[in-house]
């Protein structure tokens, strides 16, 4: 299990030295990717602006035959879909669901949103099943909410 309030620490000094969502995007997959033996794929997913699509933007992990997924379509675009967040402890239980590795038993999906709006979504793939708990989500979801505020900054 990762430090959530020392990444999201390091986040927010990235953000007071001037660096962009890119850069934080990417030092948040890097620094969940490497934090748990659990985690084998960890990255995020961006919502393009017609709503209707994400979009892949950085990852740790195998390459995934899946850079853009349909909202409503696999864990991801269900989590954009239903706008909650998906622990799923057996994949294989998941009728849509978006095969990106045969290794793959459990998937948690973390909304990146400011109230309603919905900005991406960090993706984390366990080849144990069962591997997400609560306090998983609630770390990630730190992680995902200082993301969120440096995206809506960007913004206005």
């Amino acid at each position: 299990m990762f430090n959530a309030d020392e990444v999201v620490k390091e986040l927010q000094e990235m953000r007071d030295q001037g660096f962009l969502s890119d850069a934080l995007l990417r030092h948040a997959v890097k620094q969940i990717a490497g934090s748990d033996e659990r985690f084998d794929w960890v990255g995020v997913y961006l919502l393009r602006e017609s709503g209707e699509e994400l979009w892949l933007h950085n990852y740790v992990g195998d390459p995934v035959p899946h850079a853009e997924i349909p909202v409503g379509k696999g864990v991801c675009g269900t989590a954009v879909a239903e706008k909650a967040n998906q622990n799923i402890p057996d994949v294989t239980k998941i009728d849509n669901y978006l095969e990106c590795s045969p290794d793959v038993l459990s998937e948690l999906v973390v909304l990146i949103r400011a109230g309603d709006e919905i900005f991406g979504e960090i993706d984390i793939d366990s080849e144990e099943a069962a591997a997400f708990g609560d306090e998983d989500e609630s770390a990630v979801q730190a992680v995902a909410d200082k993301l969120a505020e440096q995206i809506m900054a960007e913004r206005r």
